[in-house]
């Protein structure tokens, strides 16, 4: 077993796949430098863990089962601003990376990255740095001179924005609040606010949209 030093990082993990914690667990007891204080599987035992105040880092999912990680990552940041949030996502850096940073994570990276990559972001963040991977530093890079409108779907709110990517997936109103432990009512609600903030009809038109801009796979 690999000794640990008294000035290891201390990091939390909130994800709620047991598989995947278990996986980032053992990722970073590989280190001399990295230490596993605690995880948590849902958006309010995140919030928990992290009132306790003894973690240096905290890895978290983007979607939890009772709350978005983007509406953690805000309730985090109001209460411990100097905390640095590392985001994980199973979905493209570019769907989710900048609302991300924009709410205030220390990095954002893809779960499918090399374990190197993850130990190299969580010591980057901790040493109060940002991270960002090369390919999302390319895909920003190319943005940069560009004289082009804000895109539509940057208007909608982290929820509706969601809501308007999993509807693009395929995915029923009935799905998507079950899935985010949401009413269908609600659901429903977000629903209509998309299509009406992006001048659109249907769900067709919604999934045209989000293909055309490579908001889906």
């Amino acid at each position: 077993m690999t000794k640990k030093n008294s000035s290891a990082i201390k990091v939390a993990i909130a994800d709620d796949h047991a598989i995947v914690r278990e996986g980032l667990r053992q990722i970073c007891s590989g280190t001399k430098d990295i230490i596993v204080v605690g995880n948590a599987e849902n958006g309010l035992e995140t919030i928990k863990l992290t009132r306790l105040g003894n973690c240096d880092v905290l890895l978290l999912d983007i979607i939890l089962p009772d709350r978005t990680g983007i509406d953690v990552l805000k309730q985090i940041k109001k209460e411990i601003p100097k905390l640095p949030v590392l985001m994980l996502s199973i979905h493209r850096e570019d769907q989710y990376a900048i609302r991300a940073l924009k709410a205030g994570a220390a990095g954002f990276l893809n779960k499918q990255a090399a374990p190197s990559e993850l130990i190299n972001a969580i010591r980057q963040v901790a040493a109060g740095r940002k991270y960002i991977s090369p390919s999302l530093a390319q895909e920003l890079a190319n943005q940069i001179g560009f004289d082009h409108e804000t895109p539509l779907h940057e208007t909608l709110s982290d929820r509706e924005y969601q809501t308007m990517v999993m509807i693009a997936s395929g995915k029923t109103v009935s799905d998507i609040a079950a899935e985010l432990l949401l009413s269908v009512k609600t659901i429903s609600m977000y629903r209509s606010r998309v299509l009406a903030k992006m001048k659109l009809r249907h769900n067709a038109e919604l999934t045209h949209y989000a293909l055309k801009n490579n908001l889906v796979e």
